[in-house]
């Protein structure tokens, strides 16, 4: 039996959306490399950095982190697609087989006024962090942990909160929506936690306050466009904002 080939590596060419600070005006600059249909699209960008670095030029910066699909820190618009071209698939998780040998990729931030760009292909999401901190928890005192199904939960509902609990908060939602709307990614919070009996002391006031912070930090409002659930490298469902919007009526209601 005759030993496999290796796969031909590809030649490329990459636009790379370089800006120095947040105040600082931005341009592409153009990397051409070759690589391996292996490769994946974060190890291309480590590629090129040393290309660029052996030849002199700056690394342009990107944000990583567990390069695992968990942590949502590979944010990028890639050829006009947050997380590039395929399905429920995060940055970090996208190959260059994804791509044809002689293709020019360009490579942006997320671009909304919630997320302010830092430098080059970072910006800043503590927006979310905000939202989160303004009501996406529990904060009764419950003690020692419970032993198990000690609170029946119908599983139905249990596997609804598991759904939207799989938000990784990346922020695709807002850099697809035409309307940089959040209003996914709050949805999903709010969902995982109104759907369970742990967070219905919590129910109304959670609602009001990350409502709240969403529309103080500068996102738009949903305007059924659907592009977030398409973007989202998790699949989150359209009907978690239906929720928040009801959960938001009902929360209006009762603090009259």
């Amino acid at each position: 039996m005759s030993a496999t080939s290796p796969a031909t590596d590809l030649s490329i060419c990459v636009h790379v959306w370089c800006q120095s600070g947040p105040d600082q005006p931005g341009k592409f600059e153009t990397t051409s490399l070759k690589v391996s249909p292996d490769t994946s699209f974060l190890e291309m960008l480590d590629i090129m950095n040393e290309q660029r670095m052996a030849q002199g030029q700056e690394a342009f910066a990107f944000d990583h982190d567990c390069r695992e699909g968990i942590c949502g820190m590979c944010s990028l618009v890639i050829n006009g697609k947050p997380h590039g071209p395929e399905q429920e698939t995060t940055t970090c998780q996208l190959h260059m087989r994804s791509f044809a040998d002689g293709d020019s990729i360009y490579v942006e931030p997320f671009r909304a006024n919630g997320f302010p760009i830092l430098r080059d292909l970072v910006v800043d999401r503590g927006a979310f962090d905000r939202i989160q901190q303004a009501g996406g928890y529990v904060s009764v005192n419950t003690g020692s942990a419970p032993d198990a199904h000690s609170i029946p939960v119908p599983k139905p509902a249990a596997e609804e909160a598991f759904d939207a609990a799989a938000c990784i908060g990346c922020g695709a939602c807002v850099a697809a929506c035409p309307n940089a709307s959040a209003m996914l990614f709050v949805g999903a919070k709010v969902s995982q936690l109104a759907l369970l009996p742990q967070g219905a002391p919590e129910r109304d006031a959670r609602a009001r306050s990350m409502v709240t912070a969403m529309d103080a930090e500068g996102f738009g409002n949903c305007t059924n466009h659907f592009e977030c659930e398409a973007a989202c490298p998790k699949g989150i469902s359209v009907a978690h904002i239906a929720r928040l919007n009801r959960e938001f009526l009902r929360a209006s209601l009762m603090a009259r």
